[in-house]
């Protein structure tokens, strides 16, 4: 049987932690060819190597590094069938406390690099004529969260993005959707104190946090092409913490 993925060249940004290397560990088990951009390359060459893809140092906030990247991926594989922005930081503070730094640097990453990236490969999609960009949000994106205005202007701004993109680019045959996670136990999240992840899982109506995998598996369905009539939505993962 055919896998999902099969012969599919994806672009995962941030692809070696968290949700990030869970995608990118699923996408490659379903048949696609895996490139992950990532600043740092000590963890993102292991994850690339791990699954038989490939690695490459790119800082998505800084539009030339996309645009050269990308370049090269067409030069290797002739086209660019997935893109999942999943690359961001938190840099948390009240309004009182944050800087015009902390607001700025998490703009670039989690918001300007979006752009970039929707913007050179989905002229590449275009071209081809199919073409699936996933962004990542988050629950906070719809709801706010305490101390975290920069983080969560970034968020709410992929949903705004993602159906503007959806609006534009689906005429041409790209889908383009966002994914909102609630509390996911990451390695981040793991090393939190017990009483602060109890108190999460309690808000949770199914009592616990969410597995990167999970989140994976969502983006593999939406990157299919079973999940070629959804376009335009941001799809909540968070165990019903948002009803």
């Amino acid at each position: 049987m055919e896998k999902r993925l099969s012969n599919k060249i994806a672009i995962i940004t941030g692809g070696s932690d968290g949700i990030g290397k869970a995608t990118a560990e699923r996408f490659a088990a379903e048949g696609a060819t895996v490139i992950i951009w990532n600043r740092t390359p000590t963890t993102g060459e292991a994850v690339a190597k791990e699954i038989g893809g490939e690695f490459m140092k790119v800082n998505t906030a800084v539009f030339a590094e996309v645009e050269e990247a990308t370049r090269k991926v067409i030069e290797k594989h002739g086209r660019i069938d997935i893109l999942v922005n999943n690359a961001g930081i938190t840099r948390d503070a009240t309004i009182k406390k944050m800087t015009p730094e902390l607001w700025q640097e998490v703009i670039d990453v989690n918001l300007t690099g979006v752009f970039n990236c929707c913007k050179c490969v989905s002229a590449i999609m275009v071209e081809k004529g199919w073409g699936r960009i996933l962004n990542a949000s988050s629950v906070v994106g719809l709801y706010g969260n305490f101390g975290q205005t920069n983080y969560v202007a970034t968020k709410a701004g992929i949903i705004g993005m993602t159906k503007t993109l959806a609006k534009e680019l689906g005429r041409k045959g790209v889908t383009v959707n966002a994914v909102a996670p609630g509390f996911i136990l990451t390695n981040m999240v793991r090393k939190m104190p017990t009483e602060v992840l109890d108190s999460m899982k309690a808000k949770v109506p199914e009592q616990r946090l969410g597995e990167p995998e999970e989140v994976a598996g969502l983006y593999a369905y939406l990157a299919s092409d079973e999940a070629a009539y959804i376009n335009g939505a941001t799809i909540s993962i968070d165990g019903g913490l948002t009803i």
